[in-house]
């Protein structure tokens, strides 16, 4: 190291000083913010049961209820009941949680098992609803976009991982119906064809683009062609752009993956609890999916890329702006499209 050093010239030696003892600084300073984090989680769970007890014994409410009433409808009331109940330490509160888990993920999640899962809860926390009426449908409304959420994403999963089979004439119909709605004037010359890269795929046949999302991605762009015509054409004809242009269909495959990340991750309950009424659904998804590649081309052309190799650049930022708004418990992407000139 001594020797590496002594190879500097005074300037370099200078700047080098300086860089490592910034980068030193910035070390100590985020590892003492992460121990004081550290600090704080760990006695707020040490002190809940304790900060729970006396307000349930000064109020005559439950947590449950205290959320409900004073949280606005959305996710900042549905995301505390769901870490209230995911914390719960009542066994018999901890088998209903349990249970519900379960549903979701067998996709068996119904209004009625919404309904015993309330009536359930009213039960073990002794709430008197002659008293508390609005309260089983406060608490049902939040139940229902948490598990509805969890059973939304085991779908997808299962989307995701069946791959798409030629063979299969449900994934064949989807595909050619893809590209009448994207190219209602043109005909399909051949189910293999060179025209297949007209709307962005790689080669004459766009089945092996959908490897990496499966029927998932190749939903998520017909949903978008049928449900949302005028801005799905706005898009594809923006990709076809000689300067700016990029290929449609594979980038909507990458879209189509950033949704889905951002869903599995959690990020993207608040768009989805402050969007949904009651169950979030495929379909919610889907528009999900639709918001995200519109602003994706918006933000595309306003980077003004010199080519396809910006590629990555340009979806990191983009990722990084969605990301950003999804942290705000107000969060609500809203497909309201304005189409801006080609």
């Amino acid at each position: 190291v001594l020797k590496f050093l002594k190879s500097f010239s005074y300037g370099e030696k200078y700047v080098f000083r300086n860089h490592f003892f910034s980068d030193l600084k910035c070390i100590i300073f985020h590892s003492y913010m992460s121990l004081l984090n550290t600090f704080w989680t760990t006695l707020y769970i040490w002190l809940r049961p304790l900060v729970k007890w006396i307000l349930r014994r000064t109020t005559r409410l439950c947590e449950l209820q205290r959320i409900c009433y004073g949280e606005e409808k959305g996710a900042l009331r549905t995301l505390q009941i769901e870490y209230s109940l995911s914390n719960t330490r009542t066994p018999e509160l901890k088998k209903a949680v349990h249970v519900l888990n379960n549903k979701a993920k067998d996709k068996t999640i119904t209004q009625d098992i919404v309904y015993y899962a309330v009536f359930a809860i009213v039960r073990i926390k002794n709430i008197n609803i002659k008293i508390h009426k609005r309260f089983p449908e406060m608490l049902g409304g939040c139940i229902m976009r948490i598990w509805g959420y969890r059973q939304m994403l085991s779908r997808l999963e299962d989307l995701r991982t069946t791959a798409y089979d030629s063979n299969n004439s449900e994934h064949e119909e989807k595909l050619l119906k893809l590209w009448s709605c994207l190219q209602p004037k043109i005909t399909l010359e051949g189910r293999i064809s060179k025209q297949w890269q007209e709307i962005g795929f790689q080669g004459n046949d766009p089945a092996t683009d959908f490897r990496g999302m499966g029927m998932l991605g190749l939903e998520n762009l017909l949903y978008f062609a049928e449900t949302h015509p005028n801005a799905a054409q706005h898009v594809l004809l923006r990709s076809q752009h000689p300067v700016y242009g990029y290929s449609f269909a594979i980038v909507g495959i990458n879209i189509s993956h950033t949704a889905y990340m951002l869903a599995q991750e959690g990020l993207a309950k608040t768009h989805f609890y402050n969007s949904s009424k009651g169950f979030p659904d495929q379909n919610a998804f889907h528009q999900f999916f639709c918001y995200l590649f519109f602003e994706f081309d918006v933000l595309w052309r306003h980077e003004k890329p010199k080519d396809i190799m910006e590629f990555n650049h340009v979806k990191s930022k983009f990722e990084k702006n969605i990301r950003a708004k999804l942290k705000d418990p107000m969060a609500l992407f809203k497909c309201h499209f304005v189409l801006e000139n080609i």
